[in-house]
């Protein structure tokens, strides 16, 4: 198996056009033609984890934050980034980064953090838009059910918890063949009229090439008629944070021990419980301060997320409550959520969850 299959498989769970501006959520070491020899997986990629994986004979490093996030000009080793990339070259570790790509999906990060709380009917605290677009094409009566189900097959009609989703209208085709065409109907220089179905759906964005290169495979015609629109509706499936529900309402205290329990913390960073009870909870994996206003808005009773700065606690207001219970400690369990995504597509590889504690804050 080539490390390729490895990142396919990521990518096609947490699309790359998913990951915000500032992200670079890819393979940043590494032959991606290599053949694999065993996976770590790990929060974050240190040299201690490169060594960690030449250790475990893992040439292949899958980490959730990416070790680099700007370009860089010379390798010589004067901070941690660059002894890392060096160490990870000079030993022919891969390190592939799956970051806020998987943070934005809707069976990543933050589902799994709702999961751990047990919060029932999860969905996205703050969907993103015009990440959708729309096709709209016409087929012969006959063959448009052949051209559906390859447009099916390519991403097209994927509504939330409905796939197949698709609009037809009955209509009149016209066309008239010049001496260069090769109809498959009609004849040359005569118009012709076809009974045909207009079909319309819905597709992310990010997979137009594949969309249109399914119509086109699947269309009988030599010419195929399609336009494409692109949405500003919200993508239900994709965006930051997630909000749901505890199967019954709990006390405050209970609540935030619970939180402590699940997450193994040491430390709750809070503002003051003006609620007696918990319900309804917005989570963030990481530094979630951003989607405050969005957790506000959404009736919950508590956010919980990581890195609010001592103003930024000012702004709930006494409309929520805040828990900071650290960047690190939000997203830890992300290691075990992509260990278990790779177990289930690959039954046959080396893979080790990461021991090394990359935690840079410390506790007294």
């Amino acid at each position: 198996m080539k490390i390729n299959e490895i990142i396919g498989a990521l990518n096609h769970w947490a699309p790359p056009a998913y990951q915000e501006s500032y992200d670079n959520a890819r393979l940043i070491t590494g032959d991606p033609n290599s053949e694999l020899t065993g996976i770590l997986v790990s929060l974050d990629c240190t040299e201690e984890v490169v060594q960690e994986a030449i250790d475990k004979k893992a040439n292949l490093i899958v980490a959730h934050h990416p070790i680099v996030f700007k370009g860089l000009k010379s390798f010589t080793g004067k901070n941690y980034v660059e002894r890392t990339i060096i160490k990870a070259i000079k030993n022919d570790v891969a390190i592939f980064s799956i970051h806020t790509n998987l943070d934005n999906v809707n069976t990543g990060v933050n589902r799994m953090i709702s999961e751990r709380i047990g919060l029932n009917n999860g969905r996205t605290l703050a969907p993103k838009t015009n990440i959708l677009s729309k096709l709209v094409t016409f087929v012969p009566t006959q063959d448009a059910q052949s051209v559906l189900d390859s447009l099916y097959q390519s991403g097209l009609g994927h509504v939330g918890n409905y796939d197949q989703c698709s609009f037809q209208i009955k209509g009149t085709g016209s066309f008239r063949p010049n001496e260069q065409a090769r109809p498959v109907i009609g004849k040359t220089n005569e118009r012709e009229l076809v009974d045909e179905i207009r079909i319309e759906g819905i597709f992310p964005s990010h997979l137009k090439n594949k969309v249109v290169a399914a119509l086109k495979k699947a269309h009988p015609y030599e010419e195929v008629a399609y336009y494409l629109t692109a949405l500003e509706n919200e993508n239900q499936e994709v965006g930051s944070g997630m909000v749901g529900e505890l199967e019954s309402p709990m006390p405050i205290l209970e609540f935030m021990q619970l939180l402590k329990d699940r997450f193994n913390l040491k430390v709750i960073r809070h503002t003051s419980f003006h609620k007696n009870e918990i319900k309804r909870i917005a989570v963030c994996g990481g530094s979630g301060s951003f989607l405050l206003g969005d957790a506000i808005r959404s009736g919950a009773d508590i956010f919980i997320t990581a890195d609010f700065k001592y103003h930024e606690f000012f702004d709930a207001e006494q409309k929520i409550i805040i828990a900071d219970i650290g960047h690190y400690e939000s997203e830890v369990f992300t290691k075990e959520l992509i260990c278990n995504f790779l177990k289930e597509k690959f039954a046959n590889i080396a893979l080790n969850l990461s021991e090394v504690d990359t935690n840079p804050i410390k506790y007294f």
